[in-house]
């Protein structure tokens, strides 16, 4: 008996994932041509956009009828080679009739992340946590005359923090804004699950020194909270227990969000975020940042005109343009490409990540962006096809 018990279960443990392999090998490619930047690729895992290449492979979007995408290689922006030689391949370089055409031969664009590389960073020479020199990023001239072509031919556009803020010159932020009816407010925010420099080297030095610069040489703080960094170099901190109920920020759907993309109707979310005003006359909001604020709380936040509540995702979707935003750094996750190869494994998502660790952010993938993003593309698909 426990022989065929065993037999049994190495028959499940070995046929599962091959059945879900080759179900996966046999789902008919779809051809989706992206125009995909990435300014911040430290790396040749592509870690700022690496969850929409597991969403592109999974679901076997092709950028040509059958070649399909590859991290390493099918993005604009920065490219890494060894002992810290690089190659810049943005928008850049190209023409303006280039440009044009990209916007023609595109069916979308996905901008993920514009803040780009920093000297200390590449070179590995001083305190990678300090403020240092950019070698490279931002939202430039070149960037801007796709999106606003691809608005012109109403493609669908994708934009997420980090694109318009630093290290963005202020006349190509304020001419995004104007283009998508969006306004950054200059603040961004991160959750710390402690905010004790001694126990958390997560904490960016720069950040610490900007608040001590103006708080008499203090940080006062220990345990958990939520931090605020504007364009400015002010420091707000929100400490757990003090100025908010729980520190770690949580996304809300509205009924709609959750209806269209299949959203979930709250999920945390401990990574770095944004905090934007859409025109609510030309813009939905999908999702929002809600914090469970104490008394003390809200009124820090009202000392910096900083919203309480903000939001998450935000879509235009009409027959002059369509774009969406997402607040945070939503396409960075620690996930593995080699699970994308499983059709259905989605089944199996619990074993990716600990709920229970407020800091993880797997369960942000398999939870919101995963669902959000295919179902986003679906409808694209289904609308290309349409025409």
């Amino acid at each position: 008996m426990a022989k065929k018990i065993f037999g049994l279960l190495l028959i499940l443990v070995i046929g599962i994932p091959i059945t879900m392999w080759v179900s996966w090998l046999v789902t008919p490619k779809k051809k989706l041509v992206i125009a995909l930047v990435d300014k911040t690729v430290l790396t040749s895992e592509g870690q700022e956009h690496i969850s929409l290449g597991w969403i592109l492979n999974q679901n076997r979007y092709t950028k040509t009828t059958d070649k399909p995408y590859k991290i390493s290689e099918d993005y604009f922006g920065f490219f890494p080679l060894k002992d810290e030689a690089f190659q810049l391949k943005g928008l850049e370089r190209f023409t303006h009739d280039q440009l044009r055409k990209l916007s023609a031969d595109a069916d979308m664009a996905y901008f993920t992340d514009t803040y780009g590389i920093y000297n200390n960073e590449w070179y590995k020479k001083g305190d990678i946590g300090a403020q240092s020199g950019m070698l490279y990023g931002g939202l430039s001239n070149e960037d801007l005359i796709l999106l606003k072509a691809m608005k012109e031919r109403n493609k669908l556009i994708i934009t997420e923090f980090n694109t318009i803020g630093s290290p963005t010159r202020s006349q190509n932020r304020k001419k995004f804004e104007e283009l998508f009816q969006l306004k950054w407010t200059g603040w961004t925010g991160r959750y710390f699950d402690t905010l004790d420099p001694n126990k958390n080297l997560e904490i960016p030095h720069w950040l610490i020194a900007n608040y001590k610069r103006s708080h008499s040489g203090a940080w006062p703080f220990t345990r958990a909270g939520l931090v605020f960094v504007n364009d400015s170099d002010q420091v707000v901190i929100l400490e757990e227990g003090l100025h908010i109920d729980n520190a770690l920020p949580y996304i809300h759907a509205t009924p709609e969000g959750q209806s269209n993309w299949n959203l979930p109707e709250k999920t945390k979310y401990p990574f770095w975020f944004d905090v934007m005003v859409p025109n609510l006359e030309v813009n939905t909001v999908d999702a929002s940042f809600k914090l469970s604020l104490l008394p003390e709380g809200k009124k820090e936040l009202a000392k910096y005109n900083i919203p309480e509540t903000f939001p998450a995702v935000t879509r235009h979707l009409g027959e002059d343009y369509r774009f969406f935003y997402f607040s945070g750094d939503f396409s960075d996750n620690p996930i593995r490409l080699n699970s994308s190869y499983f059709k259905g494994i989605g089944f199996f998502k619990g074993f990716f990540y600990d709920d229970r660790d407020p800091l993880e952010r797997g369960s942000f993938f398999w939870k919101f962006y995963k669902p959000m993003v295919t179902q986003i593309l679906k409808t694209e698909m289904q609308l290309i096809n349409q025409d």
